[in-house]
């Protein structure tokens, strides 16, 4: 294949989730209107069916597909498999930058792979920490692996460029806001009609809308039983509740999911949504639980506080701008803390219309700037978000 034809660039882009996807889509599109610049997408498709979803509605067709995903596969499979293939690529494939995402295993592979063939690697939503190894896990000890090699880091806030400058990196930061809030700009939409047929189905404007989201391999087992307790609990004393849980695919999720929610009233039990369907359905909730980290800065920009299910998180900003509150693990304290919202219109109020640290959604624009600073195709580089 012959490389940079008539191109002053050439990008590729490797991801393979659903929430890579989501935060990467309208990065890849911004490149692909850009002058000068010829964008590659290689996915491994470490999530088939969710990947598939986002692609489709952004209208992204990869370049190269790897298409890794097996049932039951393990870490350590999903990252020999995409270095596999990746090395492969990279053997006929020479494009100046490599960008990947976040703090999957296939970020870590593709940043590797890369490595090992001399090119340069772009981290977009760089310089997250929990300082916590194992948690969240594996994803914790991925985005630092990725952060020592690449050369270019984007930072969602100046906290995490900071984390990044304490480690010892020193050239090559933005800070830029995270993609996400540019992805949501696409996605939500005043007279959106869902695609999912259940939730075309579910009593959406009756009560209040709790949206919840738990898969965390740190939460299976106590944890996971504890926070569907949690909600059984909520769901029996507040009658006007509504509960809708799109279910991870994991039969560590699924399993107790069912066993202890799948038979309460008002738990809508249903399977995972496409990234439209799920940014609408939660700008109609009237509050978020999660133990995710993209719903921490999704939910926020729509004015949906936002309880993490989760002893630490990554995201600290959206904790001090007073967007998201960590509720835990425990019963006890998941219900108190949902409680409290539920039940003082002020306390609800406070979180709701605080200011969203994570995005202006120019995230892309000022990605592109610095890409175009850091190859010498600009005088400057961009000016760095400010939450």
């Amino acid at each position: 294949m012959k490389e940079n034809n008539n191109y002053a660039l050439t990008v590729m882009m490797v991801f393979g989730t659903r929430p890579e996807a989501v935060k990467m889509a309208p990065l890849y599109l911004k490149l692909r209107e850009t002058p000068g610049v010829r964008v590659l997408c290689a996915v491994t498709a470490q999530h088939r069916r969710m990947l598939d979803d986002v692609l489709s509605i952004f209208g992204i067709t990869p370049d190269y597909d790897l298409d890794i995903m097996e049932t039951g596969q393990s870490l350590s499979a999903i990252t020999v498999k995409a270095l596999s293939g990746m090395d492969a690529l990279l053997e006929t494939v020479r494009p100046d930058l490599i960008l990947v995402h976040g703090d999957t295993s296939t970020a870590f592979a593709g940043a590797l792979s890369a490595f090992y063939h001399k090119i340069r690697v772009g981290h977009v939503e760089a310089g997250l920490r929990t300082f916590d190894k194992y948690s969240p896990y594996p994803e914790e000890i991925n985005r630092k692996l990725v952060g020592a090699i690449a050369g270019l880091h984007f930072c969602p806030t100046a906290r995490n460029a900071a984390n990044l400058r304490r480690e010892g990196v020193t050239d090559g930061i933005y800070v830029t806001g995270n993609t996400v809030i540019d992805a949501m700009g696409f996605t939500v939409k005043p007279d959106y009609i869902f695609r999912d047929e259940a939730l075309r189905t579910l009593p959406l404007n009756e009560g209040r809308l709790l949206l919840v989201t738990a898969h965390r391999r740190e939460n299976y087992g106590e944890g996971l039983q504890n926070i569907f307790r949690a909600l059984r609990t909520l769901l029996t004393r507040y009658e006007d509740l509504h509960v809708v849980y799109p279910v991870h695919p994991s039969p560590a999720v699924r399993g107790p999911a069912y066993e202890l929610l799948g038979a309460t009233p008002r738990a809508h039990l249903i399977d995972p949504l496409p990234a439209d369907d799920m940014h609408n359905l939660m700008a109609r909730a009237h509050l978020v639980l999660t133990d995710s980290g993209g719903l921490q800065e999704e939910a926020p920009a729509l004015g949906r506080p936002v309880l993490v299910l989760r002893r630490e998180t990554e995201r600290p900003e959206a904790v001090e701008a007073g967007t998201v509150r960590m509720a835990g693990v425990a019963h006890d304290g998941i219900v108190t803390l949902t409680g409290q919202l539920l039940d003082d219109p002020s306390a609800y109020a406070s979180m709701a219309r605080a200011v969203n640290p994570y995005g202006d959604g120019r995230a892309c624009e000022r990605i592109v700037q610095a890409i175009f600073f850091e190859y010498g195709l600009t005088l400057s580089g961009p000016e760095p978000f400010m939450s």
